[in-house]
């Protein structure tokens, strides 16, 4: 199960990579017509992506033990979404023994100052101050 998971969240992070940067070739982020921004199923899909990045980020939160750490994480999930999600996932799923479980990657907790969304949480704000 657990080389399924580094295999998943493996491609979600490549995939949203790449679409992410292909779009960022055809159009700016923030050249996104009116009639898209105001559009009843752009709202409702915005919605449905932010709660879903504040329900993945509560486990995040449980998870890291340090408010450095969960604040960055916060700021890694809210501007990146499923890349910071995905590489938070997978930082967790190497970080487990060879014979780690899957309760272990659930409810291990993590010390220290997270790294990892120090690092993304400042590309997110790089890519948010450039588009």
């Amino acid at each position: 199960m657990l080389w399924f998971l580094r295999v998943l969240f493996f491609v979600v992070l490549a995939s949203m990579l790449a679409i992410t940067s292909w779009a960022s070739f055809q159009c700016p982020l923030f050249a996104v017509p009116r009639e898209v921004f105001t559009h009843p199923w752009f709202i409702a899909t915005m919605f449905d992506a932010y709660w879903g990045f504040t329900t993945f980020f509560v486990w995040a939160c449980y998870k890291q033990t340090t408010w450095v750490a969960r604040l960055a994480w916060f700021v890694a999930i809210m501007l990146l979404g499923n890349i910071a999600m995905s590489a938070y996932c997978l930082s967790e799923l190497f970080a487990l023994p060879q014979d780690g479980k899957l309760a272990d990657l659930l409810t291990a907790r993590r010390a220290g100052p997270g790294t990892l969304g120090l690092i993304l949480s400042a590309i997110g704000i790089l890519v948010v101050a450039l588009a």
